[in-house]
């Protein structure tokens, strides 16, 4: 049941009247009830993986709290961890590592391993299972208490709107607010108008910009024998705006949902394409799993605390495995290792900028050079995006071949980019909605307004006006054109 279908149009409204309608003693019960109805609205059988993630987890946490030595207490997270990151490299990895291994076997001779399982990678398993392991390490360290109502648990780990695409949770976030529910308010007149605004934004985002633009993106890296420097270089930034729109549409469409209920999730974009730097645009994309690796692998690993050379190594492997959770292929690996090099080479240079900054006298301050730094990396971030959006490593080495061996500027005047999918009308229409996107990212970076807040603070005819007009983007616009096709969500493969 993807955000932008009518099955969820007809479920959500019901969910949400439901739920001011039940006693309050009840509406985790319904919350819950309706999580697990939605995740099993993709594949049934999958919610038995869910359960089972949070019955280990649920228990693990208590028997944490309950053991008497720190051993005790290690081997609990221990097995917690075991457990939970099996059932995600079954589910998600073992034909990868399978193929790998049959790869190695190959070069000895020797006959390749058949796979004697098929099945499809469960919706969201990586996102519910980090939930839930975060939970388990944050009662290790004493942050949170293990909670004794596995009926509250349940739902942090399941909450429908974050359940299959984040933001990843933090118990000390949302469980709380769960534990907490019976004592807030049945309605928030404030919270209501944000989150339906928030949800409006967010569908435009995904069906008016990412599902318009991904055609032109499929025609761009569909057509590797033919493009050349300027499809390939627009094809890399327009995959940058498409993946943005499509995992920042369902952030902001879940934070809105969960803002109609009275819910308040963490923030996962903050504008990341007006980042200055790469180490900047990690702390604003993908916030909640960044933050995530950053807690709990850079630190554990021991973080900046044990020397450059280590802080590098560490840096290094927790984007390796940032790439390697996106997906089981070499091409998230290789985005991973391209942005960990990103990470160190900054660092790195950091000094070298310092003294040419200084001896140039340049005003580091200034809207020039803050500009240069924006545009330097996005352009960074866009070329990495490559081997993300390639079907395999020979794509990408392709791509990039294109990339800068064939120059081709007059396909800027003579109109062939038009071929790609994206007619002159589409094209208009995807312009004009990139500039509203521009212009939200711009009162999110220098107001530090979500598009829902700023609604809200205007006059009624300007909000509902700014409403209607969305809605009315996403009905006629967001189904228009012949080649458009409504795709599911990127990360939902994740």
């Amino acid at each position: 049941m993807a955000f932008n279908s009518i099955p969820f149009l007809v479920f959500f409204p019901i969910v949400v009247l439901l739920y001011y309608a039940v006693p309050k003693k009840l509406k985790s019960y319904w919350l819950l009830i309706a999580s697990y109805f939605f995740y099993m609205s993709w594949n049934a059988k999958y919610a038995i993986l869910i359960a089972l993630s949070t019955i280990i987890t649920f228990f693990s946490g208590i028997l944490i709290q309950k053991a008497q030595t720190v051993k005790g207490k290690k081997l609990v997270v221990a097995a917690s961890f075991v457990s939970n990151i099996s059932i995600l490299v079954f589910f998600k990895y073992f034909a990868f590592l399978l193929k790998n291994l049959n790869a190695v076997l190959g070069l000895v001779h020797i006959s390749p391993i058949n796979n004697p399982f098929s099945f499809i990678l469960p919706v969201g398993i990586s996102f519910y299972t980090f939930q839930a392991l975060s939970y388990t390490v944050d009662v290790y360290r004493g942050d949170v208490a293990a909670t004794k109502n596995i009926v509250d648990y349940a739902l942090f780990v399941s909450f429908f709107p974050q359940l299959v695409a984040g933001p990843i949770e933090r118990s000390g976030a949302l469980l709380s607010q769960i534990e907490k529910m019976k004592e807030k308010s049945l309605f928030d007149y404030k919270r209501f108008v944000t989150g339906f605004s928030m949800m409006l934004w967010g569908m435009f985002m995904k069906v008016v910009i990412a599902d318009r633009i991904s055609i032109f993106v499929d025609g761009v890296f569909g057509s590797l024998q033919a493009v050349g420097s300027v499809e390939t270089l627009l094809g890399a930034f327009a995959f940058a705006f498409q993946i943005y729109c499509d995992f920042g549409g369902y952030s902001a469409i879940a934070i809105g949902a969960a803002n109609v209920m009275g819910f308040t999730l963490c923030e996962n974009f903050d504008a990341p394409y007006l980042s200055s730097s790469i180490a900047q645009f990690w702390r604003r994309w993908h916030i909640s799993l960044s933050s995530w690796f950053r807690d709990y692998l850079y630190i554990p690993l021991g973080g900046n605390r044990k020397g450059k050379i280590r802080k590098y190594l560490n840096l290094f492997i927790t984007f390796l495995v940032s790439g390697l959770w996106h997906g089981a292929s070499w091409t998230y690996v290789l985005w991973g290792a391209i942005h960990g090099l990103y990470q160190i080479i900054g660092d790195l240079l950091k000094p070298v900028k310092k003294k040419v900054n200084e001896f140039f006298k340049t005003d580091t301050e200034a809207f020039s050079h803050k500009s240069m730094q924006i545009v330097v990396t996005f352009l960074l971030t866009s070329l990495a995006w490559v081997p993300f959006r390639a079907a395999s490593i020979s794509d990408t080495l392709r791509y990039f071949k294109c990339m800068f061996t064939r120059p081709d500027l007059w396909v800027l005047f003579n109109e062939s980019l038009f071929s790609y999918g994206l007619n002159r009308t589409e094209t208009s229409i995807l312009l004009f909605s990139l500039m509203l996107l521009v212009a939200a990212d711009f009162l999110k970076h220098f107001k530090k307004e979500t598009v829902g807040e700023f609604l809200y603070r205007q006059n009624l005819w300007f909000r509902w006006g700014a409403l209607i007009f969305l809605l009315l983007m996403c009905l006629v616009f967001g189904e228009y054109g012949v080649n458009f096709d409504s795709a599911k969500f990127i990360y939902f493969q994740f």
